[in-house]
């Protein structure tokens, strides 16, 4: 992260590719799969618009937004479920330790309290760490996962049932235990879990639930579905729907358009409102009076009306305010360099490891974090004058008074009447509490206390984030920054006499351009920071901010959040692509060794390519030797409406013949013993006698019917790039699909009598189709034959070789594809290109291989 060499971690070992000569960065790897946002254009889905009239897809279409409104509720109740628990065993905890404290001021017992501290949080942190053992993806804020899956990329397990559980249950036991993390990074998680699992009425978690419901079930209804539940997350967190609309939008969600706009934003009003319903009436009593919009709440800014010249801000200030946003800037871009190493670190050393060393080093950073705050707030606290505002009824609090007195979090350890202790008012507290003290308290803070403080924190939240507890981390870094806006502002009135700036300004600018410097957002995280504050004149200066804050870092490193994508090898697509990738075209990044399938299949040939390779799609082709001229009607073997010549099958023979042996992976004794008969057999010196001898033996009418991986050394050149012409494109999932269901028919049928699936009974096993070597295919015949073209999609996608990667780039990405077949002119099948193929790093590589074949 700060441009130097650093030795490969074990995972890093794992990936796939080539790394960089002058950087040793971890390549994408390629067993994450990808989303398949194009819909499939075959026969059951056919059948589906036919039976459609405008009634039905209206009814429809409600559906969806009553999905979407539900989505929005249950996010607002899981973070209403969130807070409730985080303040009870909060104010539990504080309750119990403060009096503990008082007590033994006089008595001189303090390690007594320390220790009842130490038990609090380290059975809270224990059991944090117990549900992250039970789902390992609950860990971290799983905004980096959510942005992935938006991106197109499939996390395993990251919108499971079982994740969200431990997620939410989880987050409230890391907050109560006093670690430098916050719980919005995993309601953004929660609420896409909702979004993603809710449409679908049922649950691999708890098999019992299970509904008919056939709806909804493809990645590009899915994905819409967790955009709006990232959405709903954001808004219920900051109480910013428009926030949480954007922040689907910009954290990547490739396929957008106006009637998803339209439903996220009203599944984030839902999540906002159904929280503020609730926290309003269970604190207050006040049902119906929506007092109470997020859980992070800022309060209203507002001067005092006893002080005539203050304002929130002037155009002077917005030249501090930029100076701050290249300060939050570089401190970020530090942020995310040492929390770059210490992942890295982690990654060597604690998760190759037993389970039980990660929950030893979450109950390590508890101890660290807890003795620091005990001690910095009873020895490193200055005593304070309190303001004299809050004996005469100061409005400046007038709106957050109604969710929590900010005054009576004041702390006054050690300290006589009428003042308090600083470093107690902002460590031993929560962390809202401690935000809203720095934007609201009249009173002073010490810049001691403060650049203690700030330091104290930046390091803790640093080393926090990344361990084996579901935490979130903009809280932290908004209180971080605050602390160091709160400084410059006690600073600029101190030493340069600027007594008329508003303090509290300053400590949200200084919250903007440290967390800005650390997750590089910018349109999201403005709007978010506006409807948290209800302030509009603060639009231009947290703006000016960010942007400042984001270029700043951007020339040192990556977002946090990229960061962790990256670490773990996620094939993310930016927004676009480098100018010199123009450079290249698709014939120089696409796959050329393809594994193919033919519109009319044997059982064994499908069942051996699907077990000996792991591609997620195989192109349907059919030969195109001698440029199909001389195809004859008469001529042909099995087919639907494809002809073949019986003379293409003696040409063949022999390279049908040298690779049937890596047929054998077919369980099947049977096939077997015909494979290596095959084997044995010699090679007849009469054309027509091999013809009549396959034909007895019924083999297939695709002489090719398993092509291997890659091509072998003793291919011809003919053998290695024979014309093959595109039909279509059918998913391993499809194909997996026909066998467990045994569509198939015998040679001595017409295709026609073929069983049909609808689109309900291909969708029925989605997401979790099985495996092929789960299957259990005794009872099938091999010698059965599959006829996959209603199903495979006639019309994917198609680029030409010649077509610019900056073209490729952005039809895959805007239309979120899984596959790019790559078509020449006469329409043959020359490559075919994946997410991995459009990544940076790989990009990169063929760039450098390029400039050297030039």
């Amino acid at each position: 992260c700060c441009g130097e060499r650093e030795s490969r971690t074990p995972e890093e070992l794992t990936i796939l590719g080539e790394t960089h000569e002058e950087e040793d960065e971890i390549l994408p790897r390629k067993d994450y799969e990808s989303l398949d946002y194009d819909r499939c254009i075959n026969d059951p889905y056919l059948e589906i618009l036919e039976s459609m009239d405008n009634k039905k897809a209206q009814r429809y279409e409600a559906v969806k937004w009553v999905l979407v409104f539900a989505i929005g509720v249950c996010t607002g109740l899981v973070g209403l479920f969130v807070d409730f628990f985080v303040r009870l065993f909060t104010q539990l905890k504080f309750q119990v330790v403060q009096s503990s404290v008082e007590e033994c001021t006089e008595k001189g017992c303090l390690a007594l309290s320390l220790l009842e501290l130490l038990g609090f949080n380290l059975t809270f942190v224990f059991l944090a760490s117990l549900l992250v053992l039970i789902q390992p993806v609950a860990a971290g804020s799983g905004i980096p996962e959510i942005k992935c899956y938006l991106n197109g990329v499939k996390v395993p397990g990251v919108v499971r049932l079982r994740t969200v559980v431990c997620k939410a249950t989880g987050v409230l036991f890391s907050v109560a235990g006093g670690l430098f993390v916050g719980k919005e990074g995993p309601m953004i998680h929660s609420g896409a879990v909702v979004g993603a699992g809710l449409p679908q009425f049922q649950s691999i978690s708890l098999r019992k639930i299970q509904f008919n419901f056939p709806y909804f079930r493809s990645d590009r209804d899915k994905r819409d579905f967790v955009s709006a539940g990232a959405a709903a997350g954001v808004a219920a967190a900051f109480g910013a729907p428009i926030g949480g609309t954007l922040f689907s939008l910009e954290e990547g969600s490739s396929f957008w358009n106006q009637g998803l706009t339209w439903k996220v934003l009203f599944c984030s009003m839902a999540a906002t409102f159904t929280l503020n319903f609730f926290r309003s009436g269970i604190q207050f009593g006040s049902w119906g009076s929506f007092q109470l919009p997020g859980l992070l709440n800022f309060g209203e800014f507002k001067c005092s009306e006893s002080d005539k010249k203050c304002h929130l801000w002037t155009a002077v200030d917005l030249g501090f305010f930029i100076l701050m946003g290249i300060v939050g800037g570089l401190l970020g871009a530090t942020f995310n360099c040492l929390n770059k190493r210490l992942a890295k670190y982690r990654m060597r050393n604690v998760h190759p490891k037993p389970k039980l060393v990660r929950v030893l080093e979450s109950l390590l950073v508890s101890l660290t974090t807890t003795v620091v705050v005990f001690v910095a707030s009873m020895v490193l606290g200055e005593c304070r004058q309190m303001s004299s505002s809050r004996h005469s009824g100061n409005d400046t609090l007038s709106l957050q008074d109604v969710s929590e007195d900010v005054n009576s979090s004041i702390k006054t350890f050690f300290c006589p009447n009428e003042t308090y202790n600083d470093m107690a008012t902002l460590f031993f507290n929560p962390q809202e509490s401690a935000i809203l003290q720095l934007f609201h308290q009249d009173g002073t803070f010490s810049p001691v206390t403060l650049s203690l403080f700030f330091l104290l924190y930046f390091l803790l939240s640093c080393w926090t984030y990344g361990i084996s507890v579901p935490s979130g981390l903009f809280v932290p870094s908004l209180l971080c920054g605050a602390a160091f806006g709160r400084l410059v502002a006690n600073l600029l009135k101190s030493y340069i006499g600027l007594d008329h700036i508003y303090s509290g300004t300053f400590a949200l600018i200084g919250a903007a351009a440290f967390l800005g410097g650390v997750v590089r957002m910018t349109i999201s995280l403005t709007v978010i920071l506006i409807e948290s504050t209800n302030e509009i004149t603060y639009g231009l200066p947290i703006m000016i901010t960010l942007m400042v804050a984001k270029w700043t870092g951007d020339f040192f490193n990556k977002g946090i959040y990229d960061i962790h994508v990256n670490l773990r090898g996620v094939p993310l697509l930016e927004w676009e692509t480098e100018v010199e990738m123009d450079k290249l075209r698709a014939s120089d990044i696409m796959e050329p060794n393809l594994t193919y399938v033919y519109p009319h299949t044997r059982i064994q040939s499908l069942v051996s390519i699907l077990r000996t390779t792991v591609h997620h799609a195989f192109p349907v082709v059919t030969e195109n030797r001698g440029n199909e001229r001389e195809f004859m009607k008469g001529n042909q073997l099995i087919s639907n409406n494809i002809k073949f010549k019986k003379s293409s099958i003696l040409t063949r023979a022999g390279e049908q013949r040298k690779r049937s042996q890596s047929m054998k992976s077919y369980p099947s004794s049977e096939l077997r013993n015909m494979c290596d008969e095959h084997i044995a057999t010699e090679e007849p010196p009469e054309k027509e006698d091999l013809l009549q001898q396959m034909l007895e033996r019924r083999y297939t009418p695709y002489p090719n019917l398993y092509p291997d991986q890659s091509p072998s050394e003793e291919w011809t050149m003919e053998e290695r790039f024979r014309p093959l012409t595109f039909h279509g494109l059918i998913l391993r999932s499809q194909l997996v699909t026909l066998l467990d269901r045994g569509v198939c028919y015998s040679e001595s049928q017409s295709s026609a009598s073929q069983p049909r699936l609808s689109h309900a009974e291909m969708s029925e096993d989605y997401p979790r189709y099985p495996d092929i070597h789960d299957l259990d295919l005794t009872l099938l015949n091999p010698r059965m034959i599959v006829d996959v073209t209603p199903y495979m999609n006639p019309s994917p996608f198609t680029v030409s070789p010649n077509t610019h990667v900056s073209q490729v780039f952005n039809l895959f990405r805007t239309m979120g594809l899984r596959h790019l077949p790559v078509v020449n002119a006469v329409g043959e099948v020359v490559g075919i290109i994946t997410r991995h193929n459009l990544t940076h790093e790989f990009l990169q590589a063929r760039l450098r291989q390029h400039y050297q074949t030039i």
